[in-house]
Order: C-alpha cells, then sequence, then structure tokens
C-alpha cells in the first residue's frame, strides 16, 4: 500500500519559490480540462437518453409500455440534465480568479485552494463519474484509490487484488469486472463496492472501508466494528484522515 498524498495549492517554505509560482496554474489547468471532458461525458448520456425518451414516448402512446416505465425514463433525463447544469457551474467556479491566500495560512494542513487529483484527468472524470452515478463522494473513491494503489493501474498487491481500486477476483465477478487493469471498470467496480458497503453499514464510512480492506464478513464476525487486524485499523486510519480533510474544490 502506498501513503496517499495531497495536491495542494500554495504550500509554505516547504515548497520551493518556483513551485510556488508555477503549481497553481498546473492543478487549476488540468481542474479545467478534467471539468470539461465530465461535461462531454455527461452531455453525451443526455443525448443518449433524449434518444431513448423520444422512441419511450412514441411506444408510450401505442400502449406498448407502462407510464411508470416512461416516468422512469423522464425522470433519469431530468437527472442527467441536471448533472450537466451542475458541471457548467464548477466550470464557472474554476475559471473564476483563485482567491488570494496570505502567506503561509493552511486549513487543516491544505491551502484553502487546494484540490484533489489523481495527476490523470481521465481518471478524475471516471472517479467523478461513477462517484456521482452510484451516490457515493468521489472524493472517497480518490482517497481509497491512494491507499490502494497509488493511482497505479497495473499494480497487484501479494494477495492477489488487482488494478487502481486493487479488486480481488471475487469481487471483480460480483461487480462485472471482466478486466480489473481496465481504468474504467475498475473504478466502476470500486465505486459500487463502497456504495454498497456503505449501505450495508449504515453509512457508517469507517465500517465501510474496514470491509474493503478485510471484508464485509469480518466486519460482521467482530459485531459490526472495525476488525481487530492491525492492517485494517491502519488503513482504515490512513484514509479517514485524509478524507476528514477533504477539499473545498
Amino acid at each position: 500500500m502506498l501513503l496517499p498524498g495531497f495536491v495542494v495549492i500554495g504550500l509554505i517554505s516547504a515548497v520551493p519559490a518556483n513551485a510556488q509560482e508555477t503549481a497553481p496554474k498546473d492543478v487549476k489547468t488540468e481542474l479545467k480540462s478534467s471539468l470539461n471532458d465530465l461535461s462531454s461525458l455527461y452531455q453525451k448520456e443526455v443525448e443518449r437518453l433524449e434518444k431513448k425518451q423520444e422512441q419511450a414516448k412514441g411506444l408510450y402512446n401505442d400502449g406498448l409500455i407502462s407510464r411508470v416505465e416512461f416516468e422512469n425514463g423522464e425522470k433519469a433525463l431530468a437527472d442527467a440534465r441536471t448533472k450537466v447544469e451542475q458541471v457548467a457551474k464548477e466550470i464557472t467556479a474554476a475559471n473564476q480568479p483563485a482567491p488570494a491566500l496570505a502567506p503561509g495560512v493552511l486549513v487543516n494542513g491544505i491551502a484553502s485552494a487546494a484540490v484533489w487529483s489523481t495527476g490523470n484527468a481521465r481518471i478524475d472524470n471516471l472517479i467523478r463519474y461513477y462517484g456521482n452515478q452510484y451516490g457515493v463522494d468521489p472524493f472517497l473513491i480518490y482517497c481509497t484509490m491512494s491507499q490502494e494503489s497509488g493511482f497505479t493501474s497495473g499494480a497487484t498487491s501479494p494477495k492477489g487484488a488487482m488494478g487502481l481500486m486493487q479488486l480481488m477476483p471475487g469481487t471483480a465477478a460480483r461487480y462485472g469486472v471482466t478486466n480489473p487493469y481496465d481504468v474504467g471498470q475498475s473504478i466502476m467496480g470500486g465505486t459500487r463496492y463502497l456504495k454498497d458497503l456503505l449501505k450495508m453499514f449504515n453509512g457508517r464510512v469507517d465500517l465501510a472501508l474496514a470491509g474493503y480492506n478485510a471484508g464485509e464478513g469480518a466486519v460482521m464476525k467482530f459485531g459490526n466494528s472495525i476488525p481487530p487486524y492491525e492492517e485494517t485499523r491502519n488503513y482504515v486510519k490512513l484514509i479517514l484522515k485524509r478524507y476528514t480533510k477533504k477539499p473545498t474544490s
């Protein structure tokens, strides 16, 4: 496991002066690119659903599908359009000048203008996409991925966990992941697993993370608590330490 590390803007004197001048611009440019790519992804989904719903309208008028099915399609389309609007707002915000920071001012160890990034715009997009699709905080996915693989898509653990989200063969099969080293499949499978664990443990992030590391059976075995395994306890502690310092951007 690799220890997590934030992408931080505006660090104090520990960062060389030239890095202070250039890093914010690079990160913000990458964020804009990531958001634009994400907007395109959501827009394509809207277009797909619009075509599907247009066909469904004809089928509904002909009595070939139920009103419930037609209304479900309308809701899915409305939700997709909302996501496009949300990303548009984020793009607008990203284009605004960054607020000036007083020298050396950090919030919980992170500059207030900090943003998270894996360093790969495509991976960032997919984290946001599947996080929104399955109702899991994208930053939680990011933190988990960092701890699991250090954002290395070809990572393989000694125990046989694979890919960015370090899926075990059984977990990969459970979520229809045929290639755990495929970036999109890995993020999709890992996000769905996190979603199920959060639901299983009533939204308890610590227990969901413990389940991700040791298996949900181990968490239940110890009375729905973090199993007394040193690896699991350190795993949960490290991810929560980062997750509780969630960037505001």
